[in-house]
């Protein structure tokens, strides 16, 4: 594991948000470009922490992910706990956001979809998620939250898996978070405006990334992801997040290692591929599991 190399990173990254924030909210608003792509770097550690190769230890891997997670905003073990509800569940019918089940409002679905994945509000959610997780721990442990609201939402087991974690961890690290997004306001004189428009920004790359990765791919929980073609800089900001498919069939593999598990002759459509096809089409029918890879109009 890179762990030298994954904590200068993560100082780095902190700098570095920190100054786009800064200059956005100081007038230099066209940062929040910058902010887009750089926000990826904290997200992506905090995903190598997620699966326990951040550190060589694991207490050393959370508390990595700990302050990646308050960089975020989110609870390391709340994130932790999803994202591995996730690999278990890809592709499955609790897994889908670019089809709808037969069952389901393609309206509906289409919402969430555009909405969510495509125009941010997936990553507002999170931070959302949070506050409510700590203002209100006993209705989001609660059997009408967990059985009745949260499944309509599109969060109904992961909702379930993270009302089973102890409380207190999560309150600690949901302090922590938002313990250090109120640090940045006070100590770099933040403002609502450029801080929301720098958020919405990156909240719309965020959000797509983490479906278009998926969106399409073979409905099998271990090969349902791609391995896009992006340019080298922006693959380098998410620190090889692109290579998912190579991440989900090896999710023990350091971010380093990722490329060397790439197969060469497999298909790699471009993100613009997949990304403009989910605004195009939208969501469609639901093949059944164990049914290969399907772009509209591709393939």
């Amino acid at each position: 594991m890179p762990e030298r190399l994954n904590w200068t990173i993560l100082f780095l990254a902190a700098l570095a948000t920190s100054a786009c924030l800064w200059a956005v909210c100081h007038g230099f608003w066209w940062m929040a470009f910058v902010f887009m792509f750089v926000n990826n770097v904290p997200f992506a550690l905090l995903h190598e922490a997620v699966h326990g190769v951040a550190a060589n230890t694991p207490r050393r891997n959370d508390l990595f992910g700990l302050i990646a997670g308050s960089m975020f905003p989110t609870s390391f073990s709340l994130q932790r706990v999803a994202h591995l509800g996730h690999h278990a569940r890809n592709r499955t019918d609790n897994d889908l956001y670019d089809y709808y089940l037969p069952t389901e409002s393609r309206f509906v679905r289409n919402v969430w979809l555009y909405a969510g994945n495509l125009l941010g509000l997936y990553w507002f959610c999170i931070p959302i998620s949070n506050a409510l997780y700590i203002l209100a721990t006993p209705f989001y442990r609660s059997k009408t939250f967990i059985e009745r609201i949260a499944p309509r939402m599109g969060f109904g087991p992961h909702v379930r898996d993270i009302a089973q974690l102890p409380v207190l961890r999560v309150w600690l690290e949901i302090a922590c978070a938002f313990g250090y997004q109120i640090a940045l306001w006070r100590l770099l004189d933040l403002n609502w405006k450029g801080w929301l428009f720098a958020h919405w920004l990156f909240a719309m790359h965020w959000s797509a990334l983490q479906y278009v990765d998926h969106a399409w791919s073979a409905r099998d929980v271990t090969s349902g992801a791609w391995n896009l073609r992006v340019p080298a800089p922006v693959r380098w900001l998410t620190l090889n997040y692109q290579h998912h498919l190579a991440h989900h069939t090896h999710p023990g593999v350091p971010w380093t290692q990722l490329p060397h598990y790439v197969e060469r002759d497999e298909l790699q459509p471009s993100f613009w591929q997949i990304y403009v096809s989910l605004w195009r089409y939208g969501v469609r029918p639901a093949p059944p599991m164990g049914a290969p890879a399907a772009i509209p109009g591709i393939q």
